[in-house]
């Protein structure tokens, strides 16, 4: 599992680039993702909306944006520096407060939704996130996990591996100053469930009604549950 101090100092010193070499390395795709995600919400006018390992805000400002009150959470300062300035210039409002996923500074049933967007992977005891996800929803709200899944199999999945391994550590390094940072999320993914087992972990954290949608040839998946 990985060292939430490793991966803290990792995602302090790239914070800068972040939402750069996102954009850059997905070719935009990721925006894509984070739209569908709130769309699947529904309508989220006067709902409260909890996103976890939120970074810089991207999703966070999502919701904030189709009508929700947010609040961000997450565990590296440097990243968090840059959604305030973000949320100010799309005239949005959230609130972006520092804390772990693993033990939200959030009261408990008090989210209609909350979401994770590529944080899940990250922290060193996913199940534990799940559930404290699960902890602050209303009985009835409801959670959305995006983050990439395993690389899929067959042509698609061999070029994917060849760019995952091979040429996005090589651009990551060159944009951001740190090779190795863009050497992790490979690793990472790599290790991460597919997205049945994925499925079985949210039921485990106590949701129902728990399903997943498979995004751009699989190279991610969007999942979600429901607070029984």
């Amino acid at each position: 599992m990985p060292d939430p101090r490793e991966v803290r100092s990792m995602f302090g010193r790239i914070a800068g680039r972040y939402d750069l070499l996102n954009r850059v390395l997905s070719a935009g795709i990721d925006r894509g993702w984070r739209t569908r995600t709130v769309r699947r919400a529904g309508d989220l006018r006067g709902k409260r909306v909890v996103d976890a390992c939120c970074g810089t805000g991207d999703l966070a400002l999502e919701f904030a944006a189709a009508g929700a009150t947010v609040v961000g959470v997450d565990f590296t300062p440097e990243m968090l520096r840059h959604a305030g300035p973000k949320a100010q210039e799309r005239s949005l409002g959230g609130l972006f407060v520092h804390g772990d996923a693993m033990r939200l500074p959030i009261q408990s049933g008090s989210a209609d939704f909350c979401s994770v967007a590529f944080g899940v992977r990250n922290l060193s005891d996913p199940d534990l996130g799940l559930r404290e996800l699960s902890r602050v929803l209303k009985p009835g709200g409801r959670l959305f996990v995006l983050e990439f899944s395993p690389p899929p199999k067959g042509l698609v999945g061999a070029l994917y591996r060849f760019y995952f391994l091979k040429i996005l550590p090589w651009i990551g390094g060159i944009v951001s100053g740190d090779a190795e940072a863009y050497r992790y999320l490979p690793r990472t993914v790599s290790a991460w469930p597919e997205p049945e087992a994925v499925k079985a972990k949210l039921e485990a954290a106590g949701l129902v009604e728990c399903g997943y949608e498979r995004l751009t040839f699989g190279i991610a998946s969007l999942h979600w549950g429901t607070r029984a």
